[in-house]
């Protein structure tokens, strides 16, 4: 017959034992500490000198003291004396300085609490998918600052890649900002989720363009400049579709609004061709 209990390891009474109340006893002990596995701290490398019977830790690497030796034990203080005892694989510890579950992996504690660094999907309230990889349903998400100032930064690998902002209805687009194929800054909305229009393009020059031909953006057509333009320099009017704008330069060196009908372009101010 075994002397001990194949898991935990506690004294059996062997047949014809005397004094069977002191193994009893002792196995008693042991599941007192071992059940509902809880201690007092995992970190410190030499017993408290405060220590009472009964108090448990977890011995660190590095101990030093009558805790020497001992790395990675359980031990608790038992009539004055440090008793110490192997964890097995699978154990499960509750450190009450900490919070922390543990788990031992057969050669060390191991913070059970799952990391969020490098997670694959995350999906609050929804699930995530392959291309979705963080996915939100709620009413709001809120980002907020850390003690100043907050950016939200969205990075493209290469020029003809898209960083923007999709805005959709019932998972169709309607609208879309950001940079969309090059390094300007596109304004485009759509009636059906297919087919797009530019409704504003700003370089990083500082130009705007304003209109409807995707092509229609600064020092093409369709364009409103921010700074007047000559009527020798507007672009034909034929190139550019009706819905151009800009501003163009008057004799009196101020500026005024013209636009596009398609075939000539026309003073704002009073509809006569410039």
């Amino acid at each position: 017959m075994p002397e001990t209990s194949s898991v935990l390891s506690l004294p059996l009474i062997q047949v014809a034992q005397a004094q069977k109340h002191v193994t009893h006893n002792e196995a008693l002990r042991l599941l007192d500490i071992l059940v509902q596995l809880s201690v007092s701290t995992d970190d410190t490398i030499s017993p408290p000198p405060a220590a009472t019977d009964g108090d448990r830790h977890i011995v660190p690497g590095g101990a030093i003291g009558d805790w020497a030796g001992q790395d990675q034990s359980i031990t608790w203080l038992q009539d004055g004396v440090w008793q110490f005892i192997t964890p097995q694989e699978g154990w499960r510890a509750d450190v009450a300085s900490t919070a922390q579950q543990l788990r031992f992996d057969g050669s060390q504690w191991i913070d059970t609490a799952m990391s969020t660094d490098n997670l694959d999907l995350v999906g609050v309230n929804t699930t995530a998918d392959a291309t979705n990889k963080l996915a939100v349903a709620a009413d709001a998400t809120l980002l907020t600052h850390d003690g100043t100032s907050h950016q939200l930064k969205i990075n493209k690998a290469a020029t003809g890649d898209t960083a923007s902002l999709l805005f959709q209805s019932n998972w169709s687009g309607r609208a879309e900002f950001g940079l969309t194929g090059d390094d300007d800054f596109h304004v485009k909305t759509s009636p059906d989720g297919s087919v797009w229009n530019e409704a504003i393009v700003a370089t990083g020059t500082g130009d705007v363009g304003i209109g409807k031909t995707p092509a229609a953006k600064l020092d093409v057509d369709g364009v409103m400049r921010l700074t007047p333009t000559t009527s020798a320099s507007l672009p034909p009017a034929a190139s550019v579709g009706a819905g151009g704008v800009a501003f163009v330069s008057d004799a009196a060196g101020g500026a005024q609004l013209a636009y596009c009908d398609g075939a000539s372009w026309l003073k704002v101010s009073d509809g006569t061709a410039i």
